[in-house]
């Protein structure tokens, strides 16, 4: 797939005592009737001839008694307005009952073998199932469920031999993702010796003979620079039996430290193809030829473009966004890879081309038109051989299938839709259900899901989707969701949530908006929304709020936003852009500090994304929308509930903590009771991938009772 790797979304702290006072030596947490007060310890800074003041600069040492204390009373005062809240036990249950609803992903080939996952009921953690033979009897493989009671172990990432003989796979304690490699035979089920550490998002590919892998993996501490250890993701070889210190490096040294390389085999084992990327707008390839041991070569020319491929016959077929904002495919024989050797199979089109597979000596494409997905079939020289149909307008989720076999699976989802998998004959053309997720407790034709477009501040088109209960009354009062994301070259297409049916069935509207920032229209709406354009994510979400009004779904009253992670940044920008548009705000694992984000985890990674606040034209654009850095004095916000996680490894909690002490100090509303700004910290968790079934009932009981204590909703 082309792009780079993506960012991606039970409270178990107890209600504590208030804290006393710290001595007059360090920071001081008082208790009130409202939320602790954290002292401000003014730390200033000029960057680039402006003064910065940070008050709560101290916030950003997780370990220190000063955070610690000003973490246990925010929690405190959290859980005091929280638990009370009417009708939160049925909230609890409902969601109990929503996520009992299962997931299933699309299987992969590895011989006779079908591997996938699945959860079911009040499993906290999906299954790795293999099934021998297309009619076999699915048996376990790995399950997380078994290593924690809590749930907080995570199967990571996995990925078979060809013949399925074995599967390499990654799990990792408390949302970390750092994975640890293992191995393990799929017939007996037994474990090999070989344990790997520190497999982060490991790319991996097997040899044909089951003999090793070539991986990546992140040094130990103490192996590099302090820091330096969340980046320098490098590619090594991996011999079964062998003792894994010894494993030889194959790439990555002396490169840049945040370069992420991912790894593929060709289907002879000859050639290992290299994917560089570097940010979200750059990849590079390279091409090694392991029979005459040669250095990898760069076939790629150094361009701003995004790249990735699959080796197949001698040919590297390409798919890349390059002179194509909606991706092509090219290809290349082995013996003449450099770029004017390239030619043209499949042109750009109207709809952005996402990604393709070889699959039974065929390519396999998934597209995106309007935000949804489209799946289409050619044969290995471009030529179309059939549009796949799909069972209605939502997103292709994962495909699955291998160069030396006839048949390929793809899974579907929609907003009204549970994930489904089908098994496509790409000899026959023909394609029939293999599983799906049953909800007998949604009657998803109760609702309704229309695509609106309406025009942003500087009069782009920017489509959303709008799900609501049919026959609703476009009163302009209804209780309203909007949440979005806007970055890093994800689309936000329909998708089957569980958790906002609580809203919906309470007739509340959920509305997803297509911002710029996203992959929804091929890399020229990528660009209109990162870097010195971010501003235009921003404008494009006040848009779609607008719009809602103004169309009479809702009104200020009755809207609320929501959004994690980079969709978190948004949160921030909309809480201090427009205070005066939205009733609450959910605002979850978010980068809030812009002017010093890329300082913490693995945050260098999105400096091509974003931008540095070194840099002196950069800082300029930061600055201008940092939400940390707008907080005005006196201002009525929303009610915000701000979320976080004590063990995410990519968006540092600070960014949570800080915002929360300054908005609870500066804002009108800060010690409000009615309006308040709260801070919700989880335990054991991080970023969000890997989150136990009991945490996610947990966190959606907090954020659906805020919003419906907010919005006037009655459970």
């Amino acid at each position: 797939m082309t792009g780079g790797f993506r960012l991606l979304w039970v409270l178990v702290c107890s209600l504590l005592l208030f804290a006393a006072l710290w001595g007059a030596n360090g920071p001081t947490v008082t208790t009130t009737a409202g939320p602790p007060k954290a002292k401000p310890e003014p730390v200033e800074d000029t960057l680039h001839g402006h003064k910065i003041v940070d008050p709560y600069r101290y916030l950003e040492n997780a370990s220190s008694p000063e955070t610690q204390e000003y973490v246990r009373d925010e929690m405190a005062y959290t859980r005091s307005l929280l638990d009370p809240l009417p009708g939160r036990d049925k909230i609890h249950a409902r969601l109990e009952q929503l996520l009992t609803i299962g997931n299933i992903t699309t299987p992969q080939l590895g011989g006779n073998y079908y591997f996938y996952t699945r959860r079911d009921g009040a499993q906290n953690q999906p299954v790795l199932y293999a099934r021998e033979g297309f009619n076999g009897k699915d048996r376990v493989l790995v399950d997380a469920n078994q290593l924690a009671a809590d749930g907080t172990i995570a199967l990571d990432w996995w990925d078979s031999t060809h013949d399925g003989k074995y599967v390499a796979y990654g799990m990792s304690p408390s949302g970390s993702e750092m994975s640890t490699l293992q191995v393990i035979e799929t017939a007996t089920g037994k474990l090999l010796p070989d344990t790997i550490e520190r497999t982060r998002a490991c790319s991996l590919a097997w040899k044909l003979d089951d003999s090793g892998f070539y991986y990546t993996r992140y040094p130990k501490k103490g192996e590099v620079p302090e820091g330096q250890e969340v980046y320098n993701r490098h590619v090594f070889y991996h011999a079964l039996g062998t003792d894994p210190a010894k494993d030889p490096l194959i790439f990555g040294e002396g490169r840049n430290p945040e370069d992420w390389p991912n790894v593929a085999l060709s289907n002879d084992d000859r050639w290992l193809l290299l994917t560089v990327e570097q940010g979200w707008t750059k990849s590079e390839l390279y091409l090694m030829d392991l029979k005459a041991g040669s250095p990898a070569v760069r076939i790629t020319a150094g361009k701003e473009f995004l790249y990735g491929g699959d080796v197949f016959n001698g040919k590297i077929y390409i798919t890349t966004n390059e002179d194509a904002p909606r991706y092509r495919v090219l290809v290349a024989d082995v013996a003449k890879p450099a770029r004017e050797n390239w030619r043209e199979i499949i042109p750009q089109t109207d709809a952005v081309l996402q990604g393709t597979g070889v699959f039974g000596s065929k390519l396999m494409a998934v597209y995106e038109k309007n935000a949804a997905s489209q799946l289409k079939l050619f044969d290995i020289e471009g030529k179309l051989l059939a549009d796949v149909p799909l069972p209605a307008i939502g997103s292709i989720a994962g495909l699955g299938g291998t160069w030396d076999r006839e048949e390929s699976f793809f899974g579907f989802q929609s907003f009204t839709v549970p994930p489904s998998i089908y098994r496509y004959d790409l000899k026959s053309q023909e394609q029939s259900l293999w599983a799906k997720v049953d909800a007998p407790s949604i009657d998803s034709s109760a609702y309704k899901v229309n695509q609106f477009w309406y025009q942003s501040k500087d009069g782009t088109r920017v489509p959303m989707f709008v799900v609501h209960k049919k026959g609703l009354e476009k009163n302009g009062k209804n209780p309203t969701l909007l949440t979005g994301y806007g970055g890093f070259n994800i689309s936000l297409t329909p998708s089957f949530s569980r958790s906002p049916y609580v809203w919906l069935e309470h007739g509340g509207i959920y509305a997803v908006a297509n911002l710029r920032g996203g992959a929804e229209f091929g890399e020229d709406w990528h660009r209109a929304g990162m870097r010195d354009k971010k501003q235009n994510v921003f404008d494009d979400f006040i848009g779609a709020a607008e719009y809602l009004i103004s169309e009479k779904y809702t009104d200020r009253d009755h809207l609320a936003i929501q959004g994690g992670s980079n969709g978190g940044l948004l949160m921030g920008a909309m809480m201090t852009q427009r205070p005066d548009l939205f009733r609450a705000i959910v605002c979850q694992v978010p980068l809030l500090d812009m002017l010093r984000y890329q300082n913490f985890q693995i945050a260098k990674l999105w400096i091509p994304e974003y931008g540095s606040a070194e840099d002196p034209r950069q800082f300029e654009w930061l600055y201008a929308y940092s939400p940390y850095h707008h907080v005005k004095p006196g201002v009525e916000y929303p009610a915000i509930l701000f979320m976080t996680a004590d063990t995410d490894t990519r968006v540092d909690p600070m960014h949570a903590k800080k915002m929360a002490a300054l908005m609870q100090a500066e804002a009108k509303n800060g010690s409000s009771r009615e309006r308040p700004i709260l801070l919700r910290i989880e335990t054991k968790a991080g970023h969000g991938a890997g989150k136990p079934v009991t945490k996610l009932i947990e966190e959606g009981t907090d954020i659906y009772s805020f919003l419906f204590w907010q919005l006037g909703v009655k459970p």
